[in-house]
């Protein structure tokens, strides 16, 4: 079984994008589980608006379609009642919520990720058993791995390789930065998200560099594909990118397609319920 593990499905009539407004036009539109109709592969959804009832939607999504294996969330980590907002949706979801990612891309403050009032929320986060998906970029690695330094144990997934500058080929820092990440053993990383980094082509042979890095420095058992669908439109189809990143895996990780194209993500998300209620095997 393939897992796209990182898949999102939105429907601005429902719900505030602020990002669409300043995406492609392409995208400034609902993108729901139809429009995946010819595509069989499991997934994991992930949140795209800081907004708790997005959650709640992406639950009602997951209810109504075989294919969702779990919903990576967003809730207020800041709150007050950030650890009773995080157990609430634990109780809503019913098994669903797998992670929770704070769109912190999107967060002025660079250091926002060190901030020692985040601790509560992120030792509830280890509590349940919830990954910590990082939206981050080169900007946020430094406060990142301070963030880890305080919760031994938090299982952390690495979205998007950390969005390196591939458009400019800004190399050299973003590769010393994630390798220190890597260190951390309860760090995966996400193989998504590269392609729409290149610029306005969808220039595969620029990735390459970046993907045996993530290779290199995380091995082949702590990466995951994810399509980053539909964002990922604006530069492939959905069965481009995956035929590319299975050459890239070939290339930089043989022996271990497998991991990286489910295997990884049922161990990271604890997605082995999940697969067996459904009928599927990984």
């Amino acid at each position: 079984m393939i897992i796209d593990a990182h898949r999102h499905y939105w429907d601005p009539s429902r719900l505030q994008y602020g990002w669409l407004a300043h995406a492609p036009a392409t995208l400034q539109r609902a993108f729901l589980p139809p429009d995946m109709a010819a595509t069989h592969d499991a997934c994991i959804l992930v949140q795209a608006a800081p907004d708790e009832r997005e959650t709640l939607f992406l639950f009602d999504l997951a209810r109504q379609t075989d294919d969702v294996l779990g919903v990576v969330g967003w809730v207020d980590m800041e709150a007050d009642d950030a650890t009773q907002r995080i157990a609430a949706l634990v109780e809503q979801g019913q098994g669903l919520l797998r992670g929770i990612r704070p769109m912190v891309q999107d967060i002025p403050d660079i250091e926002w990720l060190a901030r020692p009032s985040l601790d509560r929320a992120f030792d509830c986060l280890r509590d349940h058993g919830l990954v910590f998906d990082a939206l981050v970029d080169n900007r946020h690695l430094r406060a990142l791995s301070h963030r880890l330094t305080r919760h031994p144990g938090l299982i952390t997934v690495v979205d998007h390789a950390a969005k390196p500058n591939i458009a400019d080929r800004e190399f050299a820092e973003w590769a010393s930065a994630i390798a220190r990440v890597a260190q951390v053993p309860d760090v995966a990383c996400k193989l998504s998200g590269l392609l729409t980094l290149t610029g306005t082509g969808a220039d595969a042979a620029a990735i390459e560099p970046f993907v045996a890095h993530v290779f290199e420095s995380f091995g082949g058992r702590r990466v995951m594909w994810g399509s980053d669908w539909p964002v990922l439109t604006t530069h492939a189809s959905y069965e481009q990118w995956k035929a590319l990143a299975q050459q890239l895996v070939r290339r930089f990780a043989p022996r271990h397609e497998a991991a990286v194209f489910g295997a990884t993500a049922v161990a990271t998300y604890s997605l082995n319920d999940c697969t067996t209620a459904s009928g599927r095997t990984a």
